[in-house]
């Protein structure tokens, strides 16, 4: 069974909890995981509006993915 792109970025974020784009890109790769740029970008739209992850530019280039968990307990 194949696991769809979004999830597996899910993992590797939730894995390492705060990562740069371009370390995920570089643990995909490690993984046999290629994704160009506008996918990338999707797949972390995506997750932003699910409210899964949070993404911020460090700088020009480089952009900032950390997982966004409630810290709140119920």
């Amino acid at each position: 069974m194949k696991y769809p792109l979004r999830n597996l970025v899910y993992e590797k974020v939730k894995q390492a909890g705060n990562i740069t784009d371009s370390d995920l890109v570089n643990a995909l790769s490690k993984d046999a995981i290629s994704l160009n740029e506008a996918d990338l970008n999707k797949i972390l739209l995506d997750l932003e509006i699910y409210g899964l992850i949070r993404v911020s530019w460090v700088t020009k280039d480089k952009r900032r993915i950390e997982t966004a968990v409630n810290s709140r307990s119920l």
